[in-house]
């Protein structure tokens, strides 16, 4: 009641009083209590103290980059959900590590460095300069004070020292490259006979006995997972809508404040012919296509149709549509072509234009000045998104209110009819499935999972909409009699027997090919049709198969001199024999041309293995002394 009462009288000077009081009150009973927290030690690495309030800092960091992401949902539930306590102190044991390990490389980073680094920052730059009102807007904005972003900021330009350090000596040799690029980009093309187990599950019949020892192997597979049931209540901001007045102030003031976001970018009308013509054309073809340009180009000028003449020779999407690509502003179209039209005048018609895609005639229709719009066109826009912001701020409000006036372990229920809201009830539902009139995130379901008892959780929204949610009943995993589970498993073992069959004959005829007999006279004496693949490269999903474990390295280790490889492959759409048919190697123009782009993500890679490796090693040797634990803390 108080917190509520103190929202709403935010500006009253009777509650900064009070607040000038409560703050009082804290600095004198609480101060010792917290000053003597700042001497707090929470662990030692290799003689160096993690203190209290270091460890502090570290997780409220972490725990509000993480409110943020999962504003939405976010609950503090989630903090063990996401084990943040440990997290922080791992983060500071690691920078622990490479700060010392830093000096002893004779690595630093001066005050200037921070400051450089912080006004080439693009965000805090307005019109590529450094400015200052912007960057203290947006540390603000994430609550955050200006020496810890500088803390933050110097740590980044050290780590980054240190891996420059380390990768200094690094490289990626061009047989390293070659290897990469080839084992991304060689493909083989196959055979396969398919046996499906679908095809023996009629000849199955399990008895009882069998179904009863198929259930004892695997009676934790038919475990049935915990399950909630919760009470929860929807504040919808659409339902404050009519509490919303708008006036005149705030409609000016709004669009004011925001007139960047009523300009409108000067725009261009323009139709274009195109004629198609590869970058890498040669000097001939080049030749051949601007010539037939050029004739075109002369009709244009001459003043006939441009429309017509698009119709009829251009090679574009927009040939039926007369070429016209209708209004556009910079930075929709490919550079060449967008600077040639915007330097136009209305009606004019260009030179001949190259860009990637080949030779364009282009003429402007029409040009429309920027311009910012007025007040009057966007009044109904403003009201909307005024309505909008206050409905949706009257929404939280209230779901604020409830919350503090809330008894502990209040029903959810019963409390909500207290107010004339009505709660709502789901069914039973796992960690795995979507809740029933909500749908939800996994996020979503750990927090609700995470609460105990009758807690009732924070104020969460979901796609513009509050809620209060509360557990009503929990239901504890348990493992199933037989009985409960019958169909089940009568299914998985017939599935299973069938699996098993299919995969036997799918044997028999790997067996047969060893022998030295045909492929095809194998196949028609299976009564089978051999299938043939496309060529497919080790990152491809195989085609007809899809996902088969340790296909790919099989059929890329074989060869003409020996097309079978030594198994059968399964998944749950059958058993394969598998013959290998042809390879085809990389394309060396196009090796070429991706060569570079490979280089530097196997250089990437290398990198972060080498970081991970490095400071594995420093764990390893380092002497970590953990002198108050974090877990519950």
């Amino acid at each position: 009641m108080l917190l509520s009462m103190m929202r709403k009288q935010a500006k009253s000077w009777l509650i900064k009083f009070l607040i000038g009081i409560i703050s009082l009150v804290f600095i004198f009973y609480f101060g010792y209590s917290f000053s003597s927290r700042k001497g707090l030690k929470i662990a030692y690495v290799n003689g160096d103290i993690i203190s209290g309030m270091e460890y502090k800092k570290e997780y409220h960091d972490l725990v509000e980059g993480l409110r943020r992401q999962y504003k939405q949902i976010w609950n503090d539930n989630l903090i063990k959900v996401f084990d943040l306590k440990n997290r922080a102190l791992e983060t500071l044991i690691n920078k622990k590590l490479i700060s010392r390990e830093a000096k002893k490389l004779g690595l630093d980073v001066t005050e200037s460095e921070v400051q450089k680094a912080i006004m080439d920052y693009p965000a805090f730059q307005v019109n590529g300069r450094f400015h200052m009102g912007r960057y203290q807007a947006l540390l603000s904005n994430n609550r955050m004070k200006p020496e810890d972003f500088e803390a933050s900021m110097a740590q980044q330009l050290l780590d980054g020292k240190v891996k420059q350090f380390l990768f200094s000596f690094m490289e990626v040799t061009d047989r390293e490259v070659l290897d990469h690029y080839t084992f991304a980009n060689e493909k083989v093309k196959i055979s396969f006979v398919r046996f499906k187990p679908d095809d023996y599950k009629k000849s199955i019949k399990p008895d009882q006995a069998s179904m009863e020892e198929f259930f004892k192997k695997d009676r934790e597979g038919y475990r049935v997972p915990e399950k909630i049931k919760i009470a929860w209540l929807e504040l919808d901001p659409k339902a404050f809508r009519e509490q919303v007045k708008i006036g005149d102030k705030e409609i000016v003031s709004y669009y004011e404040y925001r007139m960047d976001t009523f300009r409108e970018p000067r725009k261009v009308k323009a139709s274009h012919i195109l004629f198609k013509l590869k970058e890498d054309a040669t000097e001939a073809k080049e030749k051949e296509v601007r010539d037939i340009a050029k004739g075109v180009l002369l009709e244009a000028r001459q003043g006939k149709d441009f429309a017509g003449l698009a119709r009829k020779y251009s090679e574009g999407p927009t040939k039926s549509n007369g070429g016209d690509l209708g209004y556009f502003e910079a930075g929709k179209m490919d550079k060449t072509f967008e600077d040639a039209a915007f330097k136009l005048k209305k009606g004019e018609i260009s030179d001949l234009v190259r860009t990637r895609f080949g030779y364009h005639i282009i003429k402007v229709e029409d040009i429309k000045e920027a311009r910012t719009k007025p007040l009057e066109e966007v009044r109904d826009q403003i009201v909307g998104d005024l309505t909008k912001n206050a409905s949706t701020e009257l929404a939280n409000e209230k779901g604020l209110s409830l919350i503090d006036q809330m008894p502990y372990d209040a029903d959810l229920s019963k409390y909500a009819a207290e107010h004339d809201l009505k709660v709502q009830y789901t069914g039973y539902f796992s960690r795995n499935e979507p809740i029933d009139g909500i749908g939800g995130t996994d996020t979503l379901r750990q927090s609700l999972f995470a609460l105990e008892g009758k807690e009732t959780s924070d104020l969460m929204e979901l796609e513009g909409k509050f809620y209060l949610f509360q557990v009503v009943d929990r239901k504890a995993s348990y493992v199933p009699e037989l009985d409960e589970v019958a169909i089940k498993v009568k299914e998985a073992l017939i599935k299973d027997l069938a699996a098993k069959k299919a995969k036997a004959a799918a044997e028999s005829f790997l067996a047969g090919l060893n022998k030295g007999k045909s492929w095809n006279e194998l196949a028609k004496q299976n009564k089978k049709k051999a299938e043939e693949t496309d060529f497919f490269s080790r990152r491809d999903p195989v085609p007809k198969l899809g996902n088969v474990q340790g296909l790919a390295d099989a059929v890329f280790a074989l060869s003409q001199g020996k097309r079978y490889p030594d198994t059968i492959f399964e998944n749950d759409l059958g058993a394969y024999v598998i013959r290998w048919d042809d390879h085809k190697k990389i394309d060396d123009n196009k090796y070429l041309k991706e060569k570079e782009k490979y280089r530097m993500s196997l250089m990437q890679v290398k990198h972060k293995t080498a970081f991970e490796n490095w400071l594995t090693d420093l764990r390893k040797n380092a002497e970590i002394e953990i002198v108050t634990p974090v877990t519950g803390g």
